[in-house]
Formats: structure tokens, sequence, C-alpha cells
């Protein structure tokens, strides 16, 4: 996809050259074509195809997050203390 941006911009960039060195054009001209003809459409375009990539940013955020705060929860899972893992073994009356 960035190749195509790429190519794009190239593209525009010789148009906005062709038209401040023309005889009939002039530089205001030319900037006007880059800007409206190449980076507003491009960076529009670049926006929209990169949604998903900070949809599923944003994802892995929030699953971080949770991870981060099951692991600091209590080792059995719970806001209590944890009990003995071996219950006392005594005599019977």
């Amino acid at each position: 996809m960035h190749l195509v941006a790429i190519a794009w911009i190239y593209v525009v960039l010789m148009m906005a050259v062709a038209e401040a060195t023309s005889t009939t054009g002039t530089v205001l001209g030319a900037v006007f074509t880059f800007l409206l003809y190449g980076v507003m459409p491009l960076a529009i375009v670049m926006y929209i195809l990169g949604a998903p990539s900070r949809k599923r940013a944003r994802r892995a955020a929030a699953a971080a997050e949770l991870a981060a705060a099951q692991a600091s929860r209590a080792p059995d899972g719970g806001h209590h203390a944890a009990g003995a893992a071996v219950p006392p073994v005594g005599k019977e009356p």
C-alpha cells in the first residue's frame, strides 16, 4: 500500500513541477495542485485504510491491560488471602 502512496505523490509532484515551470502556470497553482490533488486525498485514503490496524492495536492494548490486571490478583484468583495448602492433621480423641 505504501508503494502506491509513494507513486501517487511522485505523479502529483511531477504535475506540480510541470505547472510551476510552464509559461502559463504559477508557483501558487503548483502548490495548490500538490496539496489538493496529492496530499489531501492521500491523507484521507491512508487514514481510512489504517482504521483496521488502529482497531487491532486498541484491542491488543486492552487485552494486555486485562492480562496485567489479572496477573496482579492473588494466586487463588480472589481478593482474599490464600489459606493453608495442606490442612493440619490432628489426633482423633
